[in-house]
């Protein structure tokens, strides 16, 4: 069985949400393997490649590849650096870029996003799961924190997508299937898809 794409714990695969499309042959950069996209991404026939700080956490990967190669070799390249460090990749190289809920706590936001922007094709999706700010607001039924005080409000995500020249076409909000999760009655994680815009 192949592995899913996972947006976060207890959420839908991209099997449901259906926004990364076929990747075969395609080159697919994740940013933060938390969620071990990579690897499924190659097992769906990407040329995969994953970025992130934690050594450990890309020797995961490494290991969880080779554990998946049964009669094809299951193969993920492992960059290590922070996630607005994506010089390995050149301009226009890159068929899909996918990150769940490893930006939200990113400082410089603006300056990942234009480097996405720039190893991205043109019309290239940009894939990714934001914590959601209602309900990072929230505990139980009582509002707790301002909006925005510990998660990037909807608009922020919105314009700053915006400003580095995407167009969102997707998003959603979806629920957890383990109900056991996040504030009763709210979606914990924001899943955006945009598009680069211009070349």
């Amino acid at each position: 069985m192949r592995p899913p794409i996972v947006y976060g714990p207890g959420l839908p695969d991209d099997d449901e949400l259906r926004l990364c499309g076929d990747v075969v042959g395609k080159r697919v950069v994740e940013l933060g393997a938390r969620g071990g996209a990579a690897v499924a991404f190659a097992v769906r026939g990407a040329r995969a490649i994953v970025l992130d700080q934690d050594a450990a956490a890309l020797q995961a990967i490494r290991e969880r590849a080779i554990e998946l190669s049964d009669t094809d070799e299951i193969r993920v390249q492992c960059h290590q650096g922070d996630l607005g460090d994506l010089g390995f990749a050149t301009s226009a190289s890159v068929d899909l870029v996918f990150a769940a809920g490893t930006l939200g706590a990113v400082d410089d936001l603006p300056r990942v996003l234009r480097q996405v922007h720039r190893i991205l094709k043109p019309e290239g999706p940009f894939v990714a799961s934001f914590p959601h700010p209602f309900a990072a607001a929230v505990e139980g039924t009582a509002v707790v924190r301002p909006y925005g005080a510990t998660a990037r409000t909807v608009s922020e995500l919105f314009m700053s997508l915006s400003r580095a020249n995407f167009r969102v076409d997707q998003m959603i909000e979806p629920d957890t299937i383990d109900q056991g999760l996040g504030p009763s009655g709210l979606p914990p994680m924001l899943v955006i898809r945009a598009r680069k815009l211009g070349v």
